[in-house]
Formats: structure tokens, C-alpha cells, sequence
């Protein structure tokens, strides 16, 4: 009978770990205290005083003393975690992972700043060069619109002289593909209208931040740029018009 109980015990301790570490308790806690030959004591819900050489399943939500063969205090366990409290502390410690990865972003991203820009004058030059490059697209498209509208104003007044019937096939669609590339033309001015704003604002925002850099502020300590900034550094420039539509007609 001896035997059979100490089978029965050896069988169901593999259970037991299972359940520890579901609740909360690590094994190795469990098998440490187990090797040592301690005494798991502890009072039920029910108000019963219970005793075993292993932690005390009826005992896992209070806390549980552990004593040694002498009856010594070995040391206390406090009360497991339930399944519901354990999902919460393992939401609490992921917020805490995604919190560090957060910060050690900021610090990343506030040190590569720095490094682009040690001073306001390098910062003034960059800004200066992205809005001239649009500028200049302006430019061209304000330049190229011109000399669309010079093109069909003979084309328009050839027009006149159709007026009421049915102008010749060449001569319309010659007026038709100028008035599509006059809008391309236009769309395009508008679109770097809007790359100008969003160059503008990023370079504001950056400058703002690294004014507090250069002052001695920490990489990493202020916080995300503001929402407007970041919408202008994650928006990718103004898509240009299809090439083929602000041809020059032929």
C-alpha cells in the first residue's frame, strides 16, 4: 500500500507543476522548496489548518508559509495569480515592453537628427534645398501652362470660325489635348503647392526640437513630434501627374 501511494504521488505531481505555473507559481520555486524537504502550511477558505510537503492547491489564491524540517520559517509564498489576473500582468508587462521599445525609438530618432543637423545653419541650408527643388518643379509648370495657353490661343480663334458647324477633326482634337495638358499643368502646381506646405511644416517641427536639443535636452525626453509633423514626414511627396498627359501635344 506504501508503494502504491508513493506511485500515486509521483504521478500526480506533474499535474501539479502544470497548474502552478497556469496560476502563476514558477515549477522551479515548487521543485527548490520540494528538494529541501520543506512543509507547505497554510489556512483553507473553509478555515482548515492544512499541511504537505508541496504547495497546497487549496491554498494557491492566500498566502502560503513554508517551514523547515524543524519547523523554522523558510520563507512565505504569496498568493498565486488566477488565470484573469494573470492575462492582466501579462498586458501590464507587454505595455511596458512596447513603452521601452517607444523610448528607445525617440532616442534613436532624436540622435540621427542631431547628427544631420549639428547646428541651425546646416538645418536653414536643407530646408532651403527641398523647397527650392519644388519650387523650381513650380517653375516650370507655371512656364509650361504659359506656353500652353499661347498655343491655343490661334487654335481657339480658328474656332470661331466654325461656329454652328462641325470644326475639322484635327483642328479639335488639337484644342482637346492643349486643354488636358493645361489641367495637368494646373494639377501639378496645386500638388506642389501642397509638398511646399508639408516641406514647410516638417522643417518647422524639426527645428522647434532640435532648438531644445542644441540646448541640452536628453534624446529621447520630448516626447513625439506634433501630430502635424508627423503626418508631413509620413506623407510621401505630391504624386505628379502621369507624364503622358502634360506631354506637349503633337
Amino acid at each position: 500500500m506504501k508503494i502504491g501511494r508513493v506511485k500515486a504521488r509521483a504521478a500526480a505531481a506533474p499535474l501539479l507543476v502544470a497548474a502552478l505555473v497556469v496560476l502563476g507559481m514558477p515549477a522551479p520555486l515548487w521543485a527548490q522548496a520540494k528538494d529541501a524537504g520543506s512543509i507547505f502550511t497554510c489556512t483553507s477558505a473553509g478555515g482548515r489548518r492544512l499541511t504537505s510537503d508541496r504547495p497546497i492547491v487549496e491554498c494557491l489564491d492566500r498566502e502560503q508559509r513554508v517551514l523547515n524540517k524543524d519547523g523554522s520559517l523558510r520563507q512565505i509564498l504569496p498568493p498565486s495569480l488566477t488565470l484573469d489576473e494573470r492575462a492582466a500582468a501579462d498586458e501590464a508587462e507587454h505595455r511596458k515592453l512596447l513603452q521601452r521599445a517607444s523610448k528607445q525609438e525617440a532616442i534613436r530618432r532624436d540622435r540621427n537628427l542631431l547628427s544631420r543637423f549639428p547646428s541651425e545653419p546646416t538645418h536653414r541650408k536643407a530646408r532651403d534645398a527641398a523647397l527650392d527643388e519644388v519650387r523650381t518643379g513650380t517653375r516650370t509648370s507655371e512656364q509650361r501652362l504659359a506656353d500652353l495657353q499661347k498655343e491655343r490661343k490661334p487654335l481657339a480663334e480658328e474656332l470661331q470660325f466654325y461656329q454652328g458647324k462641325q470644326p475639322p477633326a484635327k483642328l479639335r482634337g488639337q484644342v482637346d489635348a492643349i486643354d488636358v495638358s493645361v489641367e495637368a499643368q494646373r494639377a501639378l502646381i496645386a500638388n506642389q503647392q501642397v509638398e511646399i506646405n508639408r516641406v514647410t511644416a516638417l522643417f518647422d517641427a524639426e527645428l522647434q526640437r532640435l532648438k531644445l536639443l542644441w540646448g541640452g535636452a536628453e534624446p529621447g525626453s520630448l516626447g513625439p513630434l506634433p501630430q502635424s509633423a508627423q503626418a508631413a514626414a509620413s506623407t510621401p511627396a505630391a504624386a505628379s501627374v502621369p507624364l503622358a498627359a502634360a506631354k506637349k501635344p503633337g
